[in-house]
């Protein structure tokens, strides 16, 4: 991967230039690539937002050119908290690096205005009131929460027949790579995302195999954290002793700028690379 001057060479971010990056380069790059656009004021977590809601529009969701159907639903808040946290980014107020940058999260996780359905019309249009602590701590460090991926149905516990990547609510996730294969499971939505480049950055969450399986197979990466250092209260559970959430990025050096922002105690915090 680049370096930071490298990054800043991709994106012409060079001192005293004046950028203004287009919607496919919003879409393609990283998170890191975004975060230094912000801050450089080359973008906005506005425009960004926005090219990323266009290009699942229009190779993602029902109906589209392609039907991804990687992400089940978008935040109706999205665009709102978008240019709130442009106004204290202008302020001088970062909440972290990743102020304003979108985030992706499975639909086992609760979060306001998201289904978090686990892919069952069971749970379809049931109230969420509250955030998880996963998604309050993400929201705290100005991560734009840009809605919520398709995933194996309950977690692929619904059956021992089940398929990988299909829910009753989002139907069957595609692998970008090839559309005739398997996005795996049951993180399919937030690997295939990722791989699509319909968001930077996502969650998924692990019992056995559900982080890394579709990492594996979208072309990204994701990790599984030690069981109890991510806080699992408001996710559809399996097994407390084998469930975690877990980072997944297009590639470690994006995913460890973030990993930082969601366990749920100081001592899950590294300084050092893992």
């Amino acid at each position: 991967m680049p370096g930071d001057e490298s990054r800043g060479v991709i994106l012409g971010l060079v001192e005293g230039a004046s950028v203004t990056l287009s919607s496919r380069e919003l879409c393609t790059s990283s998170a890191i690539e975004l975060a230094d656009a912000l801050a450089s004021g080359a973008t906005s977590s506005v425009e960004i937002v926005t090219s990323l809601m266009e290009r699942i529009a229009d190779i993602d969701a029902p109906g589209s050119e392609i039907e991804l159907r990687s992400v089940l639903a978008l935040a109706p808040d999205a665009l709102g908290e978008a240019p709130r946290l442009d106004d204290e980014r202008a302020l001088g107020t970062l909440r972290s690096r990743l102020h304003g940058v979108p985030i992706l999260i499975k639909d086992n996780i609760e979060a306001v205005g998201l289904p978090g359905s686990a892919g069952s019309t069971a749970l379809l249009g049931r109230p969420v009131p509250h955030d998880a602590p996963l998604v309050k701590r993400l929201r705290d460090a100005g991560l734009v929460i840009l809605g919520s991926t398709n995933l194996s149905q309950w977690a692929n516990m619904r059956s021992p027949f089940s398929t990988s990547g299909w829910s009753a609510v989002g139907g069957l996730t595609l692998n970008p790579y090839r559309l005739d294969r398997c996005a795996g499971g049951s993180s399919s939505g937030s690997g295939a995302a990722l791989a699509a480049r319909l968001t930077p950055l996502a969650i998924g969450t692990e019992t056995d195999g559900s982080i890394t399986c579709p990492a594996s197979l979208n072309g990204v990466v994701g990790i599984k954290p030690a069981v109890g250092t991510v806080p699992g209260e408001g996710i559809v559970p399996i097994s407390s002793s084998q469930d975690s959430a877990g980072p997944m990025a297009v590639s470690y050096t994006h995913l460890d700028v973030y990993k930082r922002q969601i366990p749920k105690n100081r001592l899950a915090f590294r300084t050092d690379p893992l």
